[in-house]
């Protein structure tokens, strides 16, 4: 079966499956696992050139809505009468929903709700762990820095947050993505800064730029120093890597 993914996570919802040999072209930003990298690339995740989708003769395509702008993906893949399934998860259990939707188009039911399940069952132990954590620090997770935009309650960096025993500190906003302001997260006082811009590398984000802000230095991040700077790739994708991102999170905040 040959299958396209134009969209990271999709790609690395392939890889977790193990099937990763199915895949004949992905977008450009699709860097993982490593063998993805040489690949046919059909073009930035929000401008895909059909052409060259069409031109790979796919079974099937794997197209997303997690970004706004990707609707226009959707509409190019309807006039060359490609043949695609949309996954825009928000939750992690939406994610292995995901893996059991992709198993079944591919063939392999069976496979799909055991990589499911196995997610769920990693998922679970985290959550039993973090409940052994005393504390309970609070985060601030930055996707952009102007206009501020930062996950809340729907999105999955709630939930890793609560899988490391901590707490996003925009919980209580109901949508996936809350646009806010410097003045509003400087009233909030996180413990923690978590850098993740999305679609930028961890070299191009400087910590000191959050530190300049007006009145951030009274906030208890920026006093002791707690602004981490974190693989975009590990949190702002909804694939089953957000478990890396998980063991990544939970050795910055340090086990308790």
């Amino acid at each position: 079966m040959r299958i396209v993914s134009i969209c990271p996570s999709n790609t690395e919802l392939v890889a977790y499956l193990g099937q990763t040999s199915m895949l004949v072209g992905v977008d450009n930003y699709s860097d993982y696992p490593e063998e993805v990298k040489d690949l046919p690339k059909l073009g930035p995740d929000l401008s895909i050139d059909m052409d060259a989708v069409e031109q790979l003769k796919p079974d099937l395509v794997l197209a997303s809505l997690s970004v706004p702008g990707m609707e226009k993906n959707i509409e190019g893949l309807k006039e060359k009468g490609l043949p695609y399934i949309i996954l825009n998860p928000n939750s992690l259990k939406e994610i292995s929903e995901d893996l059991k939707v992709v198993g079944n188009k591919l063939g392999m039911k069976e496979l799909g709700e055991e990589k499911a399940d196995q997610f769920l069952n990693e998922i679970e132990a985290c959550r039993q762990k973090a409940l052994t954590r005393a504390d309970q620090p609070s985060l601030y997770w930055e996707w952009w820095p102007k206009p501020i935009f930062t996950p809340g309650k729907a999105n999955w960096l709630t939930e890793i947050s609560e899988l490391a025993g901590a707490r996003n500190i925009f919980d209580t906003e109901p949508e996936a993505s809350v646009q806010t302001d410097w003045e509003n997260v400087k009233q909030k006082n996180p413990d923690h800064i978590c850098m993740v811009w999305v679609g930028v590398k961890e070299e191009k984000m400087n910590p000191d730029l959050v530190r300049k802000r007006p009145g951030w230095t009274e906030m208890k991040a920026v006093q002791e120093d707690r602004i981490h700077v974190l693989e975009e790739s590990l949190f702002c994708r909804p694939s089953p890597r957000l478990l890396e991102g998980l063991k990544r999170l939970t050795f910055v905040l340090g086990e308790k």
